[in-house]
């Protein structure tokens, strides 16, 4: 599958931004967080900035941006439509939360109420693109038990890192945020290392006799029904080199778990608070650019049932 740009950014920002918004929502809401007027105003800038950074990335691959409005009446059917739904139902808990938290700074009651609403907000949000993916049948690397979990899992993961960030920049490091993004970061490279393993182990569900429904013999394309590229070959006919893409995941595993998870460990033994901040601000940053790897990488190592036709 192509791997556009702007999908990939989207799925990497909003992922991030709603597992910051949602980790926020519970842990401000209840009063583990403590509120604070600048803490508070830059953490939901940023959830909410990386939020709507990723929506309106995702218009730049519609070929009519102007009617993204229609996909909210198709909520029935579409789990694209129940995304954006989502999405924006999301902002009303979650700007009564930064209100109640970051302005006012109160805790429990109603805006726990609020912070709460979010962080269902943002978790359905994430899972309905995650059954975007996961809903298509003619990808077999997509439709599959990893899929939905991946997405709830790395949202969780980089919210945590982040969080984590914010609280040790603003001098309010706690071991326990350290602890839990730390072991949220081993558990989506785990997660990642059990996808690709099942992955490249995985078989097509159909073939080019099936396909065409020809039985007897083994059917093979000898020639393209045209001359020039079209646009399924080029969306869905995508293909990455065996020797880029082991290169790329290799570029993933470090910059997305590895390092992150060495720097967190290096915040969490550190007994200087300067640099516990340096490492875990470091952390999340370059977790974020392995993510965009990891993103691209998820559509360009899917292959798409149509390509049979074309003997790919």
């Amino acid at each position: 599958m192509h791997p556009a740009i702007s999908v990939v950014f989207f799925t990497t920002a909003t992922g991030a931004g709603y597992g910051l918004l949602a980790l926020l929502g519970v842990l401000g809401g209840l009063g583990y967080v403590e509120p604070g007027f600048w803490f508070g105003l830059v953490s939901m800038a940023l959830a909410l900035g990386l939020i709507v950074a990723g929506l309106l990335s995702s218009t730049g691959h519609l070929g009519r941006p102007e009617r993204a409005w229609r996909a909210f009446s198709q909520w029935r059917s579409s789990w694209l439509s129940r995304e954006g739904v989502a999405s924006v139902a999301t902002f009303i808990p979650a700007a009564l939360f930064g209100i109640g938290w970051a302005v006012l700074g109160r805790s429990g009651g109603w805006v726990a109420v609020a912070g709460l609403l979010a962080a269902a907000g943002g978790a359905a949000t994430v899972g309905a693109t995650g059954m975007i993916y996961a809903s298509l049948k003619p990808i077999a690397q997509w439709h599959s038990r990893y899929t939905l979990p991946a997405y709830l899992v790395f949202a969780a993961m980089t919210g945590a890192v982040l969080l984590n960030a914010l609280l040790q920049g603003f001098g309010r490091g706690s071991t326990s945020v350290l602890a839990c993004a730390g072991l949220a970061t081993l558990a989506g490279w785990g997660w990642k290392l059990a996808t690709w393993r099942h992955n490249d182990r995985l078989e097509l569900p159909t073939s080019t006799n099936a396909a065409t429904g020809l039985a007897g013999g083994t059917v093979r394309s000898i020639e393209w029904p045209h001359t020039e590229e079209n646009y399924v070959l080029k969306e869905m006919g995508f293909r990455i080199a065996r020797k880029h893409s082991a290169r790329l995941r290799r570029i993933t595993n470090f910059l997305a778990f590895a390092a992150p998870a060495v720097l967190l460990g290096i915040a969490f033994l550190l007994p200087w608070p300067v640099a516990a901040a340096t490492a875990s601000v470091l952390a999340a940053l370059l977790q974020f650019a392995g993510m965009l790897v990891e993103r691209w990488l998820f559509f360009a190592e899917a292959k798409h049932t149509v390509t049979l036709y074309y003997g790919r």
